[in-house]
């Protein structure tokens, strides 16, 4: 990704979160996605992933999430708990979140450099926290809230100015994003892959539908599961 770009990105993030008007979205980068990195475990992975569970479970469920996304924020609230109670904890299966951005697409973006902060074992706790938090969005002072958010986790008020505002890491998000759209082919939120294969669903599955796609997924040969 261009320096261009790059700064375009911190900047948007910055002014969202002190008030200032941001810049128009960006559109996806051109070039094309960087490789998958190598995998953990049996599963192969993608720049970034951030995981959960054991690496070796028979079944990978992938989310691709944005932290303004609401339908994001609604399954982590009313099924995710259950989903991770049965099968995460239990080791059955192996849980990935990818990202993308969705409107308002700097806020989002700021709630990833957000949890990434640093050495990002605080992401899950923050992004619970960032999706629990949107419906104060609507006072239109994000700042305050996400920094809120940063204290809870340990962070600083420096270390989370530093976060949102660090190029590096707004690069690495680009590519994240990038390795979405080029790669997976992803352009909404929540979209789920339960062993490689997209799930079909038009709402945010509930557990029992979880349920069936992981009981099939088990009963699948290998040679069609796919790749994510």
């Amino acid at each position: 990704m261009s320096a261009t770009r790059r700064t375009a990105l911190v900047t948007a993030v910055a002014a969202v979160l002190t008030g200032a008007a941001a810049p128009a979205p960006m559109p996806p980068a051109k070039t094309s996605a960087r490789p998958p990195a190598p995998g953990a475990g049996r599963w192969p992975a993608a720049p970034g992933d951030m995981n959960l569970g054991k690496p070796n479970a028979p079944v990978r469920m992938v989310e691709y999430l944005s932290l303004a996304c609401p339908h994001c924020a609604h399954f982590h609230e009313t099924v995710f708990p259950d989903f991770k109670a049965k099968y995460i904890d239990t080791g059955r299966v192996y849980f990935t979140v990818r990202e993308l951005l969705t409107a308002p697409v700097e806020v989002a973006a700021a709630g990833f450099l957000m949890a990434r902060c640093g050495d990002g074992s605080k992401y899950f706790p923050i992004v619970d926290a960032v999706f629990k938090s949107q419906p104060r969005w609507q006072q239109g002072q994000i700042k305050p809230i996400f920094l809120e958010i940063a204290k809870a986790n340990g962070l600083t008020e420096a270390q989370f100015q530093a976060c949102i505002t660090d190029e590096k890491g707004g690069e690495a998000l680009e590519n994240r994003i990038k390795y979405a759209v080029e790669t997976d082919h992803v352009d909404s939120t929540p979209t789920f892959f339960i062993n490689g294969v997209k799930l079909d669903s038009q709402t945010v599955p509930t557990l029992p539908e979880l349920d069936v796609a992981i009981a099939k997924a088990l009963k699948a040969p290998s040679s069609a599961k796919g790749r994510r």
